[in-house]
This record gives C-alpha cells, structure tokens and sequence, in this order.
C-alpha cells in the first residue's frame, strides 16, 4: 500500500473547507441582495431616480460575484472528485487544466482564504511557471466565464435601467421608466392598495395554517412530496421530472396568494438574462 500522500491530503481537506465557505457567502450575499432590492423599490416609489440608479450598481456587482463564487464552487468540486488525478500525475491533467488554473487566477480576487490555501497547494504541485501562465495569460488559460466576471467594468445604462425595471415590475411600482399601460395598471393597483392599506410595507411570507377551535388544524400530507429544484444560472428553469413527464411539487394549502408575494427567484432568473 503507497505511503498517504500529504499534499493531496491537505488539498483534500482545504477543497472541502473551500466549498463550504463558498455556499456560505453566496447564502449570505443572495439574502442582502434581496433586501437591496427592496429598498431600491422604496427609493423608485418615492422617485427618487438618482440614488436607485446608484444603488443598483452594486447589487449588479454582488450578483456577479455570486455567480462567480458558484463557478469556482464547482471547479472545488470537480478537483475533489478527481482528487486521485492530482495526487498520481506529476503534470496537470488537460481536463483539470482550466478549473485549476482559474482557481489560482480567482483566489486572490475573492476573500476566501481557505481558497488562497488551495492556491498555494496547486502552485506546489505544478509549479510556478504552471501558476505564471494563468496569472499573466488569463484570457487564454482561465475559463473565460471567470475571466469575465473578474474583469472591472461598470454596469452599461442600459443594464442599470433593465435591472430597475424588473425591480419596478416585481413590485408592481408605476415608475416613470415603464411603458405607460403598465405605469397605469400599477397606479390603478396602488390606489386600491392605499384604499385597503396597501402599499409597500414589510411582506408577510408565513404560512397561516386554518384552525380549528383557536388551535391550528392538520393539514394532510400527501404521501410523496417532491421539492422544488432551486434555480441557477446554468438552469434559469428548472423541473423534476419522472418517466418523461413532469411533476409539480406537492405544497400544503395556505392562505398567503402568490400574486401577493414578488417572487425573488424569479427576478434573479430574469436578472441572469439580462446579463447574458
């Protein structure tokens, strides 16, 4: 049996620290994001254009550093499923070139440091001229998805009022950027909102469950529940399907209407598209 090797055993264990430290900020990120939104969708209703059109600029750049994060979450990924690969060869594998060296290229520019660990470790293994490559030649030898999430552009003017639109949409707001049938049936929804006590306010997303006598009554379970896929940029859609045929996921009946909740995957899809 071959001696353990220690360098692939730390590039293991930082690969692991790495991915989890990953999930954490993008959870963190996406969740202050969608707050951000949210006040942007204040400053839009008391048209305050200016400091919206600022604001957004940076959810522009926390989303795309989001999406980068995802990428080299994957990358991590596919490194420790092919863990055996890197630990054998002397020379890179050519199906790990890439992931590897965008990696190097990307771990100085986040604030991962278990990332900044699995950089150093890969520079050991394969050298520093292998290192140099990537870091001088990046439109080359790094993906160039990483390469172009890395690059320091501001958002165009026509990106920024697309972003503010779907905001002003999602929260049915009449800004003067929309089309004017749509700033019309806002308004219209507004006016009977303020008659009712409407209006932006903090959203009630808990679920009330019906009851019975003051107590909260069962609500049957059907015997196969099916979750929901979550949305990424690489599936903007995504379904459960089974024999072909695709399957809704079961949900409990609540009284909270959708139509009364801006749905915030659905922004963030319609934001990916935009960027693309």
């Amino acid at each position: 049996m071959p001696p353990p090797n220690p360098l692939g055993t730390r590039l293991r264990i930082q690969l692991k620290l790495s991915i989890s430290r990953l999930r954490h900020i993008q959870q963190k990120e996406s969740a202050l994001a969608k707050q951000q939104r949210r006040d942007i969708a204040q400053l839009l209703s008391n048209e305050k254009d200016e400091s919206a059109r600022i604001r957004i600029e940076n959810i522009i750049r926390q989303e795309i550093n989001v999406e980068l994060l995802e990428i080299l979450e994957l990358y991590c990924e596919l490194l420790l499923a092919r863990i055996g690969l890197l630990e054998q060869r002397r020379e890179c594998d050519p199906g790990l070139e890439e992931p590897v060296k965008s990696i190097i290229y990307a771990a100085g520019r986040t604030d991962v440091k278990e990332l900044l660990q699995v950089r150093d470790i890969l520079i050991a293994k394969f050298g520093k001229e292998f290192a140099r490559d990537a870091l001088e030649n990046p439109a080359t030898s790094v993906a160039p998805r990483v390469h172009k999430k890395l690059t320091i552009e501001p958002p165009s003017t026509e990106l920024v009022t697309a972003y503010l639109e779907e905001i002003a949409r999602t929260y049915r707001i009449p800004w003067s950027g929309l089309p004017e049938a749509e700033r019309k049936r806002f308004a219209d929804e507004g006016d009977d909102d303020d008659e009712g006590g409407g209006g932006i306010g903090v959203i009630d997303t808990g679920l009330q469950l019906p009851t019975v006598g003051g107590l909260p009554e069962k609500v049957p379970v059907p015997p196969i529940s099916v979750a929901p896929a979550a949305a990424s940029t690489e599936n903007p859609r995504p379904g459960v399907t089974f024999q072909g045929q695709n399957i809704k996921p079961a949900t409990a009946p609540t009284s909270v209407k959708k139509s009364d909740i801006p749905d915030f995957d659905e922004l963030s899809r319609r934001f990916a598209a935009l960027k693309r």
